[in-house]
């Protein structure tokens, strides 16, 4: 392990120490009930159990996620523990296996956040959640057939992020960078996750307005630091000088990326990433990446976690809702130099307040198909 990356793990070791602390300062503001939207009326009836099922922790994107998911408990005053971790480490056989254990544990008295870690694996996810009459949101994977409404209540929602035009925006600014000509690589998410084909059609997408730029190579590195490094390497060895920039769908591989660069003595090439990370967000200010995206991952783990629960304990019923609310984009906000300290003060110095039982407030319409 090169010392860049080690630092880059100590660095997000710190953060979510800091993020949690944080988070344990700011409860009493948390604890605070909401106001319920017209309409709405508290019909807590049961207490279900509560689940977060995902990839790993190990990542400041999955962390914070699950840090929100663990602030929604905490304002039930609830402790963190009281968030089941189900954590597929990659593997969607994993995934369903861990969350028919969960129902079967809780007798479907549940409800639970998930990322089904592919968008195959989403269907069999779902149709297990309504055959033990539990409740689940999804978040990022899922096939476009596939549709909460088809599922009366027990399929809650999905969130996803617009993914296309926040990649084009990095990718356009990569290429002004480059001077409007020369050679791009790019490292890709796991190769059926909705955001790596999302943000690999953004960078295509800008393409088409610069004629001088060759797209040299495309190739999934599964939003992995090691394995982005190693594709990088590869990448240097087959093309060389002719690669003058660097377009990355995520954080993670982004710094396996600056690993390999470095090792080649190579410390100016310029580099967009994705999902707006404490490390990244500080390698923007510090100029060693351009730009990134932030999808606010906290609000994310802990709105999809209130709305489960609130489905489950009757606070709402989701089939009364309009489609907008059951399938919808998440926020995003692109990070450049000239406000990453000015978003640094905001989203990741203070940890945001915010009412989760406003459902769905910060998103941004309903998922649109092509």
């Amino acid at each position: 392990m090169s010392t860049f990356i080690r630092t880059l793990i100590e660095q997000e070791v710190l953060h979510r120490r800091r993020f949690l602390l944080a988070g344990a300062a700011g409860l009493g503001a948390m604890a605070v009930p909401g106001v319920f939207g017209k309409g709405r009326a508290m019909a807590a009836t049961n207490d279900p159990a509560l689940a977060w099922s995902y990839r790993d922790r190990a990542t400041a994107y999955w962390n914070s996620v699950v840090s929100g998911g663990e602030a929604f408990a905490e304002s039930l005053g609830k402790p963190k523990s009281a968030l089941v971790n189900l954590i597929n480490e990659g593997s969607s056989e994993k995934s369903l296996s861990d969350l028919k254990s969960f129902l079967a544990k809780t007798g479907g008295n549940c409800a639970i956040a998930c990322d089904a870690n592919d968008s195959p694996n989403a269907r069999p996810v779902v149709e297990a959640v309504k055959a033990a009459n539990a409740y689940v949101s999804t978040m990022w994977n899922k096939t476009d057939d596939l549709h909460p409404w088809d599922f009366g209540d027990n399929y809650v929602c999905h969130m996803t992020w617009s993914d296309v035009k926040p990649a084009e925006d990095t990718a356009r600014i990569l290429f002004e960078a480059m001077g409007g000509k020369g050679g791009v690589v790019h490292l890709g998410g796991i190769a059926a996750n909705n955001p790596a084909i999302e943000r690999l059609q953004g960078l295509k997408n800008a393409l088409a307005d610069f004629p001088e730029i060759e797209l040299l190579d495309a190739q999934p590195a599964d939003w992995d630091t090691t394995k982005a490094a190693a594709l990088m390497s590869s990448y240097l060895t087959r093309y060389g000088d002719r690669i003058t920039g660097v377009h990355c769908a995520s954080d993670q591989m982004a710094y396996g990326v600056i690993e390999a660069l470095l090792a080649e003595g190579i410390d100016d090439m310029p580099i967009v990433s994705y999902d707006g990370n404490p490390e990244a967000v500080k390698l923007v200010q510090d100029g060693k990446l351009l730009a990134t995206v932030y999808t606010n991952p906290y609000w994310g783990g802990g709105i999809l976690t209130s709305l489960a629960y609130h489905a489950a304990i009757g606070t709402f019923k989701p089939s009364e809702e309009p489609n907008e609310h059951r399938e919808f984009y998440g926020p995003t906000v692109l990070i450049t130099q000239e406000d990453a300290a000015e978003f640094s003060a905001k989203y990741i110095d203070a940890v945001p307040d915010y009412d989760w039982n406003d459902f769905w407030g910060p998103t941004n319409g309903q998922i649109q198909y092509n």
